[in-house]
């Protein structure tokens, strides 16, 4: 715990705002962020005895008086700010690095990371935890940040965490009873600076795992397995002759635990996450009945392969949080018509040559963002007609013009939404409106 700390932090959002909150009582805090917060945020943080002050980049408020730097996860390791603490020889770490000191005793921590799954594995995971009437939380980058939840876990809760590789970057101390790592493929290059680096700190999940610690890999992802090889941690495998799923159903040490038919979301990329939620429910409670029960009704996560809408047998599926080009060859393995595909946003060095063995399946694709003449270029090159969009609007009014009835609309970008958006989940909610305005 940090007492009689003078506490930078850098970035206010919610992470740096709850653990600011947890931290305020029995520390010095100055919290800095290029925007200005609300009216209202600014006097509660004053309330609380914290100082914040706009900056661009925080350096000039940055000394040697510091004891620590709680940054924002999303910030990048080599902001000027950062570099600057490091130069300074201040601690750097995140808010779930904090509030992992504020936890009580004797709980059991699932933390699920990897390049595509996460939220999907996690999501599941929880409710079936509560479906079986254990008591559990949900936190993390699911979009409640630890320090927001820590005063209210109990000793005996299970604590599930959806971590991303950008949290994991500045975790310590930080250990978690059951990992699980969905899959590794290139992504977020422009953070990490190489796909090695990005490797590494994926594998960061099993920190300070030991022998009694559980590890749930997937045996079909060669780059998971390299990372793991050396983990302490116990293992167990899916996609392997034990656990795995085939056209009849799911099965749990090479027993079926459900039919496919009994479950409502589809395609090779769920039941992979089914399979991996499962292998951890069953260290916990694992009640055949209730699976079927909640997988029967479970549609899936917002913006990921998301059926917005039918009109005129035209389907549109919202896959906005597809920012990799791995999230969007899955969800054109899912399609089954000749398929509208908006692709591109902010520019990450992504390959979209990742999509070549379902290209086929796409009539045209709508190019948009920072990234427009390279997925023109790509189009041309794999010989399908583009058009050079830049924005989502003039993409959808294009398509408008373009699509026939018994075909499918993907908002899939295979990038991140920051170049013209503050969050992928914000481009996702203005296709579905764009869905409803123009195809109405």
């Amino acid at each position: 715990m940090l007492e009689n700390k003078k506490i930078f932090v850098l970035g206010l959002a919610k992470s740096g705002y709850y653990v600011t909150k947890l931290l305020a009582s029995k520390n010095t805090i100055l919290v800095t962020d290029k925007i200005e917060p609300t009216k209202e945020t600014l006097e509660e943080l004053a309330s609380l005895g914290v100082t914040f002050k706009q900056s661009e980049t925080g350096v000039e408020l940055l000394d040697e008086t510091f004891d620590i730097m709680i940054k924002n996860p999303g910030i990048e390791p080599k902001h000027p700010c950062v570099l600057k603490a490091l130069d300074l020889k201040i601690d750097i770490v995140n808010e779930m690095e904090v509030a992992y000191h504020y936890l009580p005793k004797h709980i059991k921590i699932i933390g699920i990371t990897g390049s595509n799954g996460k939220t999907t594995t996690t999501t599941m995971l929880y409710e079936l935890l509560k479906k079986h009437h254990v008591p559990c939380h949900l936190g993390g980058n699911i979009g409640f940040p630890l320090s927001q939840i820590v005063n209210d876990i109990k000793s005996g809760d299970v604590l599930v965490l959806e971590i991303s590789d950008h949290q994991l970057y500045n975790l310590k101390d930080f250990k978690t009873d059951i990992s699980i790592l969905t899959n590794i493929c290139p992504t977020h290059l422009d953070f990490h600076g190489n796909y090695e680096n990005y490797k590494k700190t994926k594998q960061k999940i099993f920190n300070h795992h030991g022998s009694s610690d559980l590890a749930i890999i997937n045996a079909s992802n060669t780059d998971s397995l390299e990372v793991t090889e050396k983990i302490k941690s116990r293992k167990e495998y899916f996609n392997n002759q034990e656990n795995y799923y085939n056209d009849k159903g799911i099965y749990i040490n090479s027993k079926l635990v459900i039919k496919l038919s009994d479950i409502k979301i589809k395609g090779s990329h769920n039941y992979e996450n089914i399979l991996a939620c499962l292998l951890a429910l069953k260290e916990i409670a694992f009640d055949k009945r209730l699976i079927k029960e909640y997988l029967s009704n479970f549609n899936g996560v917002e913006h990921r392969i998301e059926i917005v809408d039918s009109k005129r047998n035209i389907e549109f599926y919202n896959d906005s949080k597809a920012t990799n080009p791995t999230s969007t060859l899955i969800a054109l393995k899912t399609m089954t018509k000749k398929t509208h595909l908006i692709l591109g946003g902010m520019e990450r060095s992504q390959d979209f040559h990742e999509l070549d063995g379902e290209i086929n399946k796409v009539a045209g694709i709508y190019a948009i963002g920072e990234v427009t003449k390279r997925v023109a270029n790509y189009a041309k090159k794999m010989h399908i007609p583009c058009y050079k969009c830049e924005t989502l609007e003039k993409a959808m009014h294009q398509i408008k013009e373009n699509v026939q009835n018994d075909e499918a609309v993907l908002l899939s970008p295979a990038s991140a939404s920051w170049d013209q958006y503050d969050k992928f989940e914000t481009r996702g909610e203005e296709f579905k409106k764009l869905v409803e305005k123009l195809f109405n």
